[in-house]
């Protein structure tokens, strides 16, 4: 399973790093931290680049709010430093659950499991 493993990594990125990315993390990356997600972060010596490292599945909408305006170098210091105040009425961050079973679903929408009746329009029937 490890050569198999290694030769998938060296061509996939989608299930976490791949090879290339593994190496050069290993030699220019210095961690930065790590979110409640086990994503870990990332950037050279030089503060020149930084990265995220997925745990499962690379997905962007995985990257907290906090750790999004580091990546994108909103704010110099990373939230393990610096966190961001959070106000009494916000929600922890949540992954975008759209195409997932998760995924809101209106009342009257046929995807809920119990779907309210509509009376507010008529559905069109051709004649």
């Amino acid at each position: 399973m490890g050569i198999f493993n290694t030769l998938l990594r060296s061509v996939t990125w989608w299930n976490g790093q791949t090879l290339n990315t593994q190496i050069f993390t290993w030699r220019k990356g210095v961690r930065v931290g790590e979110d409640a997600q086990g994503n870990i972060f990332y950037r050279t010596r030089d503060d020149s680049r930084r990265w995220v490292i997925f745990n499962g599945e690379a997905e962007a909408s995985r990257v907290s709010p906090d750790w999004h305006g580091w990546l994108h170098r909103t704010w110099d210091e990373p939230p393990t430093e610096k966190p961001l105040p959070r106000k009494a009425w916000e929600k922890p961050h949540q992954e975008n659950l759209t195409g997932t079973p998760l995924a809101y679903a209106p009342a009257g929408s046929i995807r809920r499991a119990d779907p309210a009746e509509r009376r507010d329009y008529e559905a069109w029937r051709p004649e």
